[in-house]
């Protein structure tokens, strides 16, 4: 009998439908109480759930060692979340979690062989060496699957409990757990039981060095960041100025050069920031560093929801956690427009100067405040050149650069992503 039913930590696990269909057929499949044919007909469709999954996920080989693999990796109890944290632990946890793994490695070994003789059916043995289609799936990138695939092939070599326990303990302080320790970025969604982080599994493979020019702002942005990351003091950062000048892009570069040292981040639109101390709350206490990146960050006079962002700053009687910062972007170097009436002292408001001063106090809550101007001609043409020569366009510099003046009078003027984009239309036109 499958013991999937006495589990201790590994409990209420998500996708685990696929898991107790099969745990009992294990245990059924020979029983005469029920009718072959509705066995047979679960089967398949355990099975069709299994290739569902599969392809949604990009996994491939055993698939069913590796829809095991992905509940381990996926599920957030005590013991996960404490591994990714500390590595291996003692005491009581340590034990359960044994007694759980032992469990999971009697599923890996299960063979199927008998299930299929009576059932007359060899579905399993289809999925025992699965080749996907080669891309990674909608739900995790190519670089996530392949660590999860990995894993499950050292987890179905593991000689017993404790040396199975001890892959996966190892992979929780490498990779982490669940969706926070998986993925570097997220966003929010705001369900009727609150805040829900969402995994964005599709983000730009941008990197600091990827942007020309603005070294000095792309050193403060490190130097930041760096002290975040390294468990010391930093500050919550502003990047203004002008549009496509790279202040979304720094941010996107920061993510992919400290993911691998436990940085995460979530974006959050402005409509969301009621949200804020809900989405905290469900961070502050893991072993990441998180970003809340708000991006095009501004207000109109009417909007009061920069009250919400300042209270998350300030804090009330429970501090901002020291894993997390809040990143922004904005054109506006002050975020609220102003107006004549917020510079007039008016009658019929005595306390005009004091709601004035509120709001020009947010960018105060930003301690690093780092500009991004338009570059100069000169600059603008640097850039032109660097990016031509990154995407192997041999077009003489002469034409190049005047072709480039041309394109940035009618495309927005000058601008790191009008050059992007001018060198993305000569790639697609120029032989």
């Amino acid at each position: 009998m499958m013991r999937t039913n006495e589990f201790m930590l590994y409990r209420q696990m998500e996708d685990g439908r696929i898991l107790s269909d099969m745990a009992f057929l294990m245990d059924n499949y020979k029983n005469e109480y029920y009718n072959r044919e509705d066995l047979k007909e679960l089967l398949f469709e355990t099975a069709n759930r299994l290739l569902e999954l599969s392809v949604s996920h990009g996994f491939f080989g055993n698939l069913w060692h590796i829809y095991l693999t992905y509940l381990l990796a996926s599920h957030e109890n005590a013991y996960s979340t404490t591994c990714e944290i500390v590595g291996e632990t003692g005491g009581s946890i340590n034990r359960a979690a044994l007694h759980d793994f032992e469990i999971f490695k009697e599923l890996f070994e299960y063979d199927f062989t008998e299930m299929e003789e009576i059932l007359e059916t060899d579905c399993m043995s289809l999925l025992e060496d699965y080749e996907g289609s080669g891309g990674h799936g909608k739900v995790f990138n190519q670089r996530i699957r392949d660590r999860i695939c990995e894993l499950g092939e050292h987890l179905a070599k593991a000689s017993d409990g404790a040396e199975f326990q001890k892959i996966v303990t190892r992979f929780y302080k490498d990779f982490g757990v669940g969706k926070l320790g998986l993925h570097k970025a997220f966003r929010v969604e705001h369900k009727e039981d609150g805040a829900k982080i969402v995994p964005i599994t599709k983000i730009a493979h941008v990197h600091l060095d990827d942007l020309i020019g603005y070294e000095i702002a792309k050193k403060k942005l490190i130097d930041n960041t760096e002290a975040f990351v390294n468990g010391k003091k930093a500050n919550n950062c502003l990047l203004f100025g002008d549009a496509g000048t790279g202040k979304s892009s720094s941010v996107k570069a920061v993510l992919n050069q400290y993911y691998d040292r436990g940085l995460r981040m979530i974006e959050v639109y402005r409509h969301q920031f009621r949200d804020l101390n809900d989405v905290i709350s469900q961070i502050k206490n893991r072993n990441y560093k998180f970003i809340i990146y708000m991006d095009d960050l501004s207000f109109e006079e009417f909007e009061t929801e920069y009250k919400y962002l300042k209270a998350v700053i300030e804090g009330g009687l429970e501090r901002k956690p020291d894993n997390v910062l809040i990143y922004a972007t904005s054109n506006r170097r002050h975020l609220i427009r102003e107006s004549f009436r917020d510079k007039e002292e008016r009658e019929e408001d005595l306390h005009s100067n004091d709601t004035v001063q509120e709001k020009l106090s947010l960018v105060a809550r930003f301690g690093v405040t780092i500009y991004f101007g338009k570059p100069e001609k000169k600059e603008f043409q640097e850039i032109v050149r660097q990016l031509a020569k990154r995407n192997h366009i041999t077009m003489p510099e002469e034409e190049l650069l005047l072709e480039a003046n041309k394109w940035e009078l009618s495309h927005g003027g000058l601008s790191g992503r009008t050059a992007q984009q001018f060198i993305d239309y000569l790639a697609g036109t120029y032989e």
